[in-house]
């Protein structure tokens, strides 16, 4: 049977390690089992399934997928824990089926054991980067549940026409459906965040477009928000050959040139892609 990680074994490990846990690196280590149980059943992760971790860290997280029976491939950018996660598993879990990647998941172009499901406790500080390139360099990532700060998860989950709805929420439109699935207390973790996390889950989609649409679509929806307070025949003026082009361009497509970018699903900015 494997067991989990409690507050003694994350001091234990902290310690054997030399382990300072730094911002640099986003490191907030899960403390409380209960925690990972609840995020492992809201991931839905069933025995068989093949889970991608990313920053896997002391392993908390990573024994509880492994306790349900998955396999798992872990990416951990910092080679300390990499090297120390095989042997923590090897005691807890010595049954398990675990893959350790030491490796920025910012630039990882491949994986062992072709995982379906990302179950992670990101980085706050590469959270979204981290995501979209994930999802988009690995299409048989089908499903996944992550841990992400609060103000970051519900902005991914957001819908057009919403105070939080910016670039990550269009551009995660683009893989598919994602929903905020229930918040995390800082108190769970080591050191305490001083920001709230969120649950966002996902469900992968078939793309509206192709690849050169895709790049092209992300390129407006990158100048619609770096300037969200101007009306979109100016935000995308500089995308589109100036704000007469832009507006031509934006009639054509079917879109008011006097919309803001956070009026508009990723499918209004596919059309204006395709009307250019």
């Amino acid at each position: 049977m494997t067991r989990l990680l409690g507050p003694a074994e994350i001091r234990d490990l902290a310690e054997t390690l030399d382990l300072r846990p730094t911002k640099k690196l986003g490191q907030n280590f899960l403390l409380d089992g209960n925690t990972v149980r609840r995020i492992v059943d809201t991931a839905g992760v069933r025995a068989g399934d093949s889970v991608l971790e990313v920053g896997p860290g002391l392993g908390s997280l990573t024994l509880g997928l492994l306790a349900a029976g998955a396999s798992v491939t872990a990416v951990e950018i910092d080679g300390r824990l990499a090297d120390q996660l095989p042997k923590t598993v090897q005691l807890m879990a010595p049954d398990a089926s675990l893959t350790v990647l030491t490796a920025d998941a910012l630039t990882v172009t491949e994986l062992p054991g072709e995982p379906t499901t990302l179950v992670a406790n990101l980085p706050y500080n590469v959270s979204v980067p981290v995501l979209l390139h994930l999802i988009e360099t690995f299409p048989n990532l089908t499903s996944g549940l992550v841990m992400v700060q609060a103000e970051v998860g519900q902005r991914i989950a957001a819908g057009p026409g919403s105070k939080v709805y910016g670039g990550p929420s269009a551009k995660a439109a683009w893989y598919g459906q994602w929903r905020a699935a229930g918040q995390i207390s800082r108190q769970v973790f080591w050191p305490v965040p001083n920001v709230d996390s969120i649950l966002v889950s996902f469900e992968r989609g078939t793309p509206p477009g192709t690849e050169a649409e895709r790049k092209s679509t992300f390129a407006l929806i990158d100048g619609a928000f770096q300037q969200r307070r101007k009306m979109l025949r100016q935000a995308l003026a500089a995308e589109l050959g100036g704000s007469a082009a832009a507006s031509a361009v934006l009639e054509r497509a079917g879109i008011a040139p006097t919309a803001r970018g956070e009026e508009l699903s990723v499918h209004d900015f596919l059309a204006i892609a395709r009307a250019r």
